[in-house]
């Protein structure tokens, strides 16, 4: 038996992970009788997916489809697939799935992926690969990059991602660790997690708030190895934690969340700035990421490590090398707290400030759900195949929000909110 099939649920708390099914059906999707719920999820993260689809039918849905992935099965195709299997994908499933979310159904994905899992692959095949999926997913990343339906992402602790995380420990320990790491950051670890989301919630929609009373035309982030203006969108609006679908149903995207975030203006990006954390991209670690950007275009990449990965990801179309996305998150949030790096863009986003390559939220507009693809672009919005998140912010960032004139208000000293 492989360390991959051996079976670490009793390393981790059954009642916590109840917890985490409830609040991924009743906070995370708010799912309504009768709807369908397609759940993406990894054999590994069984225990919690089973829970959850669970929850799931005592909530009343109607039919939940399960799709699945597995490490070692993901592996065979680069060890032994022929080239130019790299440049296909199954856009037929994503065809489906788009045509399932247009017709109501919600949107579920558990999370435990090995951050280094295709570390030790040729980075030219990840890049195709990669690429590929981008592109063949782009009918169903739209339903869910302009919330077209309810929809959230969660994670599970499986092995390899846990082994990355606590590497000196022993298997079980490890496993145990992050599972207590993703319950504390998810709010299950109360005997009321739906009551400490509403709090929560309503905290983050109070800096939400301020920020859009303020309307700034542009943030400047500075610190070290770092010095960008990134402009907003015109008409954009500041969103951060329970959200509202174009279907009318309230939901938490992410679990765990911290940040209020909007969407920049694709074309007013000036300066550089370096990464505070390593970005886990597909299986292929990026650390120490270093960019300038002219007219709101990346026109220098650097990177100690996975530097031909992010340069390939950059190249995936015009919109890859703008930005789609603006996070601010306090260096004090719990995750960043914890001390733990995570290798997971769902946790570490939620410890620091961060931006997003890529396609825009077009949510995040007033009156979003009304404008066009064409009304959004012209308002700044950014359109890609992709987006993907990376930590900029930390504990020696400082952050002004910029008027039309330049006069500038405090948002953030040293990574802590300033008003």
């Amino acid at each position: 038996m492989t360390t991959h099939a051996r079976d670490f649920s009793a390393s981790i708390d059954p009642v916590k992970l109840d917890r985490m099914a409830e609040v991924a059906i009743k906070v995370g999707l708010q799912l309504k009788e009768g709807q369908d719920l397609v759940l993406t999820s990894s054999i590994a993260a069984l225990p919690l997916t089973r829970r959850i689809i669970e929850q799931a039918y005592k909530a009343g849905a109607g039919l939940v489809t399960p799709i699945f992935s597995d490490d070692e099965i993901t592996l065979a195709r680069f060890r032994y697939g022929k080239d130019g299997g790299f440049d296909r994908a199954a856009g037929w499933l994503y065809e489906g799935m788009a045509k399932a979310y247009g017709a109501g159904a919600a949107r579920l994905a558990v999370r435990g992926d090995d951050p280094s899992l295709l570390s030790g692959q040729d980075p030219e095949k990840v890049s195709r690969a990669n690429k590929a999926a981008s592109i063949a997913s782009k009918p169903a990343m739209e339903k869910i990059t302009n919330f077209d339906t309810n929809w959230t992402i969660l994670a599970y602790p499986e092995l390899a991602w846990a082994k990355q995380v606590f590497p000196d420990d022993t298997d079980d320990v490890a496993v145990a660790k992050l599972a207590s790491a993703i319950f504390s950051a998810s709010r299950v670890n109360g005997d009321d997690p739906v009551g400490a989301w509403k709090e929560h919630n309503a905290e983050l929609k109070k800096r939400s708030t301020w920020l859009n009373g303020h309307n700034f035309h542009a943030l400047r982030f500075t610190g070290p190895g770092t010095d960008v203006t990134i402009g907003l969108a015109d008409g954009h609006e500041w969103m951060g934690g329970a959200s509202t679908a174009k279907n009318g149903i309230t939901c938490n995207p992410n679990i765990p969340t911290e940040e209020v975030f909007t969407t920049p203006h694709a074309r007013r990006v000036s300066g550089h700035v370096s990464s505070t954390k390593p970005l886990s991209y597909q299986g292929t670690l990026i650390d120490n990421i270093q960019v300038r950007f002219e007219e709101g275009r990346i026109v220098e990449a650097r990177a100690s490590k996975g530097e031909d990965v992010l340069k390939k990801v950059l190249d995936t179309d015009e919109g890859s090398r703008r930005l789609g996305e603006v996070a601010l998150v306090p260096h004090s949030s719990p995750i960043s707290a914890s001390g733990i790096l995570f290798y997971n863009t769902l946790f570490d986003e939620n410890a620091s400030c961060h931006i997003a390559l890529g396609q825009c939220y077009s949510k995040c507009f007033v009156d979003g759900a009304k404008l066009t693809p064409e009304e959004v672009a012209a308002r700044g919005g950014n359109k890609s195949f992709i987006h993907i998140d990376w930590m900029i912010g930390s504990g020696d960032v400082d952050i002004d929000g910029l008027d039309k004139d330049g006069k500038a208000v405090p948002v953030m000293r040293k990574g802590e909110w300033a008003a």
